[in-house]
């Protein structure tokens, strides 16, 4: 039997998913440059309900995956993956808490739009981190899951590396740093791999033989 608490996060971590694409093809949204324009732009329709809703989920189904690795993988609650973990789904709760700024309305950023992009910042860096930290207590004697959720990370950090060189050429002078890559685009990539990386770990835990989980104390035991 799998790991119920990994079980509940595949499943709430997958209709996140659904939801999240779904609003690439529902109107309002569909009208929406998924190029150009950020996923935080949904939560100015009417269709707010639905990225909130899609946020939510991932950031359940996340804390329910970290929490499977701290019980059944010998990780501790203050190692740095989960710590990292914790902060991917805190940074979640902001995003929803505090919607970004209308530039269409707005005169200038609001404290509640700054919090919003920083959240997101911290968000994006800190679930591939995790990631990279936790898979060798996740798959030990598993190499080939290991490196695919790796290499999600990798992927996502990579993508964050690029709007890192976009705000360094900012600063330097060389134009605004979200026109120095399609943004929506790149963001869209950062969120869907760093995603893709948690839900190796999920379904990992999820497939996992029941003789091969572990209690927090070592012993062998059932979810």
């Amino acid at each position: 039997m799998p790991s119920r608490s990994a079980l509940a996060g595949l499943v709430a971590l997958t209709l996140g998913v659904i939801v999240l694409l779904a609003l690439h093809v529902i109107p309002p949204t569909s009208e929406i440059d998924p190029v150009v324009r950020t996923l935080s732009q949904y939560a100015l329709t009417s269709n707010k309900w639905l990225f909130d809703s899609a946020v939510l989920l991932i950031a359940l189904g996340s804390a329910l995956g970290f929490a499977a690795v701290i019980r059944h993988r010998d990780t501790a609650p203050s190692s740095a993956g989960i710590l990292l973990g914790g902060l991917w789904v805190l940074s979640l709760l902001l995003v929803v808490a505090f919607t970004k700024v209308n530039w269409a309305v707005a005169p200038g950023p609001s404290l509640g739009g700054l919090i919003h992009r920083y959240a997101s910042a911290v968000a994006f860096l800190s679930l591939p981190l995790a990631i990279i930290l936790i898979a060798p207590a996740v798959f030990p004697d598993r190499p080939s899951w290991r490196r695919t959720a790796r290499g999600f990370a990798v992927a996502s950090i990579a993508g964050f590396g690029v709007i890192i060189v976009g705000v360094i050429r900012a600063v330097a002078g060389h134009g605004r740093w979200w026109q120095f890559v399609p943004l929506g685009l790149v963001e869209r990539l950062i969120g869907l791999t760093g995603i893709a990386a948690m839900l190796t770990v999920v379904l990992g835990l999820v497939l996992v033989l029941p003789g091969q989980l572990r209690t927090v104390n070592g012993a062998t035991g059932t979810p």
